[in-house]
């Protein structure tokens, strides 16, 4: 259902872009959710701020994803699960919803340890029961999706603005060595194996792959015209509310390292708990600061809890067309991100949260490449997108970025569980991805969504 009147072209540019503005900061939010603090926590605490050109690689990365998301739902009026029930086969369909599903229970899983550490952090509560607590939010959730779209999308960039604002402050008082943060951002290095793990989990923290699918269905709460100035303008104003929201989040991702690079690795202090970080800020930085952290924390997670029920949503009706209850899919999710957390938590005493964070990361990261290739190979069909389909420098870029993202995982899983596995692994997939592309004939697009 279409949510916001777009206005003719005789209003200003930016009253029209107005019309267009927040999908973008819908997203944003999964680029800066607690799982992002753990794997920029470790980076700057471990390495300084030699890890900060993987979050800037990562962000201009998503934002060449996203935009692609964006052109996607505009020009078919399908998401991206659409577009793959469409035009796979059934088992494909499936598979890649499982590994969707796991993605989401991944990200759920730092949202949940984010809030329990933050409610801890701010009222004192046990992180056992900090866990349990975090399963109410289902009843914030059904309220906010009673007030309609747009108030959500208010609350999202409200929770978004308070992060940015505690740490543009945190920084203020940190005096990070700019001079080395530069450095850092413009050149690529890998000090270690640890490292490489680390740098892994920025990266399948700041690309989620449910985020591609939430962006390419959002962008249809807009209306606008069908004719082919209608949808350049639509595609222009979506990429840069796009570029303006994971801008910002990328000041985000980057005070977080940044602040752990100037307060703990300067002090030689590695950080492996969310609390850890809390404590040594406030005499390093003063309570206010502490505080702000642990705020930013908790705006962090519920922000993150609505984007991902969403998220839930689009992916279960456009890949299975089954619809549930947005609060009764979260209070399932939830709960089997729960479970895991209370385990981990019981047995180490609440502590490595960090550690625990970063390792959710990582398996969004193994999720990655099945979200970008379908991204690419939809948005780069002719028969699908027309005359806005992927020109050949797009294609490379992003078939490169595939490439990349998928050797990485490889070599992690080299490097963790052995070459055997890995060889056997492969070779199932390219069996399996042989039988999709030569032996199963595909089925005609669908007409509905």
């Amino acid at each position: 259902m279409k949510v916001w009147e777009t206005g003719d072209a005789s209003q200003p540019r930016w009253r029209q872009w107005l019309g267009f503005a927040g999908p973008g900061f819908m997203v944003s939010v999964g680029y800066m959710d607690p799982g992002n603090w753990g794997t920029d926590l470790a980076g700057g605490s471990q390495f300084g701020y030699a890890l900060l050109w993987v979050i800037l690689a990562s962000n201009l990365m998503a934002i060449f994803l996203q935009v692609l998301c964006a052109r996607l739902g505009i020009v078919t009026g399908r998401d991206l699960a659409q577009s793959c029930r469409d035009y796979y086969p059934r088992p494909v369909v499936i598979g890649l919803w499982l590994l969707c599903e796991i993605a989401i229970i991944a990200c759920d899983l730092a949202e949940v340890v984010g809030s329990a550490v933050a409610l801890n952090l701010l009222l004192g509560l046990p992180l056992l029961w900090g866990v349990l607590v975090t399963g109410l939010d289902v009843l914030l959730l059904l309220l906010l999706i009673n007030l309609g779209f747009r108030k959500i999308e208010a609350v999202v960039i409200a929770l978004v603005s308070t992060i940015a604002a505690c740490f543009a402050y945190t920084i203020y008082l940190a005096k990070p060595d700019w001079g080395a943060a530069a450095l850092g951002a413009i050149t690529p290095s890998i000090p270690n194996q640890a490292a490489l793990i680390v740098a892994l989990g920025i990266l399948g923290a700041t690309v989620m792959p449910h985020n591609l699918y939430l962006h390419s269905a959002i962008v249809q709460t807009r209306a606008f015209g069908k004719g082919g100035r209608d949808i350049k303008a639509a595609l222009a104003f979506n990429t840069v509310d796009t570029v303006l929201a994971l801008g910002a989040a990328f000041f985000v991702n980057a005070a977080i390292l940044v602040l752990a690079a100037a307060v703990f690795w300067r002090s030689g202090v590695v950080v492996t708990e969310l609390q850890d970080a809390h404590q040594l800020l406030r005499p390093a930085l003063g309570g206010a600061a502490a505080t702000a952290f642990a705020l930013a924390l908790l705006a962090s997670g519920q922000s993150s809890t609505i984007t991902g029920t969403l998220a839930g949503q689009i992916v279960m009706e456009g890949f299975l067309r089954i619809r549930v209850r947005p609060w009764l899919r979260r209070l399932v999710t939830r709960s089997l991100a729960i479970i895991p957390a209370l385990i981990v938590i019981s047995a180490t005493g609440g502590k490595d949260t960090v550690e625990l964070l970063v390792v959710s990361q990582v398996v969004l990261s193994m999720q990655l490449p099945f979200a970008i290739f379908p991204l690419m190979l939809a948005t780069s069909d002719r028969a699908r997108m027309g005359e806005y389909a992927n020109p050949g420098w797009v294609k490379v870029m992003g078939y490169t970025i595939c490439t990349g993202v998928a050797v990485l995982n490889v070599y992690l899983l080299w490097q963790t569980i052995g070459p055997v596995w890995v060889a056997a692994m492969a070779t199932a997939l390219i069996g399996f991805a042989g039988y999709v592309r030569f032996l199963s004939p595909s089925p005609a697009p669908a007409e509905e969504g």
